[in-house]
């Protein structure tokens, strides 16, 4: 006979040994506390306590009357008035879509996903014995790029990673050595963060972009200064390095837009709807196309070696210009230029 002092658990573990315990109860009418504490590995006094629980319990919404019947007054459990409690719970089509969907999310975060795809293959057996529509969804959890393979190897046997990057800021592909942290997944695109020797730093690589992955043999454990982004208080994928160039654009009310559309430093706005802008770029490239493209409407004021460039490269296009645009056009552009 299992007697004494309820040992100490959390909340959650006597949920579970409660939610197990009213369909056995149901199943064993009238089984003595006794074999009831040593079914469950409890004591007499835990099995007590439990029943005096049960006895305040129902299904949400409910009466007084529809509340659990327990009686064990002479050391003899009776459980009544409980069956949509103890009956096995079924998942409705839209709870089991969330949840295949939620898990096909979470496998490439994980190292070992094992378990993961246990649960779905689960799902799977469970809507087939149903005759219901088969769970099979089109989910982009990542695995359809061909990096994801290799990443997760270098995740699971901490091994550093040497990836053909593509940088579309300057339409070239690089060549980097990483030490691989985590895999997530951002505003619909899946990416990999880790330390990259050759910024220095902790960078994030979207997958779509990594052209080549190769684990290597050096070990990857990102070193002790590497630091996850937290993702919950800054969602932007770029971050400014220490490193990267100060720019203050000045663009007029149709273009204002840049101000909200671009990670800044910060956005002056003017009476007349147009803004002085003060981002950091870590490729200047990447600002002097966005000046071109704008024409006239957006010009650079500091760094003046940035502007003089661009300025030069607009120049430059007007000479090479066939005049489809016509002489009102290339005007604006030069003058602004």
């Amino acid at each position: 006979m299992t007697t004494g002092r309820p040992v100490p658990e959390t909340a959650t573990r006597r949920l579970q040994r409660l939610l197990s315990m009213v369909p056995w109860l149901l199943a064993h009418p009238g089984v003595s506390i006794a074999a009831a504490a040593l079914e469950f590995g409890v004591t007499e006094k835990q099995v007590d306590e439990d029943l005096s629980l049960l006895f305040v319990c129902g299904t949400p919404g409910g009466t007084h009357a529809e509340l659990i019947d327990a009686q064990w007054d002479d050391g003899h459990i009776y459980l009544s008035n409980a069956d949509d409690i103890a009956a096995p719970m079924r998942l409705t089509r839209d709870e089991a879509v969330t949840l295949t969907a939620g898990l096909h999310a979470l496998v490439p975060s994980l190292v070992d996903p094992d378990v993961v795809e246990r649960t779905l293959a689960k799902l799977r057996s469970a809507s087939a014995e149903l005759d219901a529509p088969a769970l099979d969804l089109e989910i982009d959890d990542g695995r359809q790029h061909a990096a994801m393979e290799p990443i997760r190897a270098g995740l699971t046997g901490h091994r550093r990673l040497h990836l053909t990057y593509w940088v579309p800021s300057r339409d070239e592909a690089t060549e980097r050595d990483v030490d691989p942290m985590r895999v997530l997944n951002l505003d619909g695109h899946w990416y990999l963060e880790g330390w990259c020797h050759r910024a220095d730093g902790v960078r994030l690589f979207r997958l779509d972009r990594i052209e080549a992955a190769t684990v290597l043999p050096t070990d990857g454990t990102p070193p002790k200064q590497a630091r996850p982004r937290d993702l919950d208080a800054d969602r932007d994928v770029f971050v400014a390095g220490d490193g990267d160039l100060l720019v203050v654009i000045e663009a007029d009310r149709d273009t204002a837009w840049i101000g909200d559309y671009y990670p800044t430093e910060s956005v002056r706005r003017r009476s007349d709807g147009s803004v002085l802008v003060t981002m950091r770029v870590a490729e200047p490239a990447l600002v002097r196309r966005l000046m071109l493209q704008l024409g006239g409407s957006a010009h650079v004021l500091e760094p003046t070696e940035l502007a003089r460039r661009i300025a030069a490269e607009a120049r430059a296009a007007l000479d090479a210009y066939d005049g489809s645009a016509g002489a009102d056009g290339r005007d604006r552009v030069r003058d602004r230029a």
